[in-house]
């Protein structure tokens, strides 16, 4: 490959890239995966161009997991399961931490309000239905005592 070839190789991998990143935040992860699926090709300058793209902060990881940590808290999921989608999406652990720590979610009052919203004011008066509440709750990604808190008042 001539000089002449690497530059516009480049050069179309970041555009394609910041086009990428116009639309929503991605993980650098995310960029990788796009780009290389797209142009097999340029392999070997993909990296090259992201590491381009974090220097100039068009991309950056935490900026992907604090976006990333407020859509999901939208949807109503614990802390648990959005580090867990993080991780799928190659964000590191550290930016993951700081990330949850920095969002200032009060994570037991939003389990009570996702409880509230999805059963209503219906109470749970059986252990079945505590227990039927409580996976659900799991499965949205909290902690046993964010769960706990939303049924001490039962």
């Amino acid at each position: 490959m001539s000089d002449t070839e690497a530059k516009d190789s480049l050069a179309l991998l970041r555009f394609r890239a910041m086009d990428l990143l116009a639309r929503r935040e991605h993980s650098a992860h995310e960029l990788e995966t796009k780009l290389a699926t797209k142009f097999p090709e340029f392999e070997e300058h993909i990296v090259q161009v992201l590491s381009e793209l974090q220097r100039d902060n068009l991309q950056s990881d935490r900026r992907f997991a604090e976006a990333f940590i407020a859509s999901r808290i939208r949807k109503g999921q614990g802390p648990y399961r959005i580090s867990q989608e993080l991780q799928q999406r190659g964000v590191t652990s550290g930016d993951t931490k700081e990330a949850l720590a920095s969002c200032g979610q009060d994570w037991f009052q939003l389990a009570a309000e996702v409880v509230q919203r999805k059963y209503g004011g219906t109470p749970c008066n059986s252990f079945q239905e505590q227990a039927r509440r409580s996976r659900f709750l799991q499965y949205r990604g909290f902690s046993s005592e964010q769960i706990r808190s939303c049924f001490d008042d039962d």
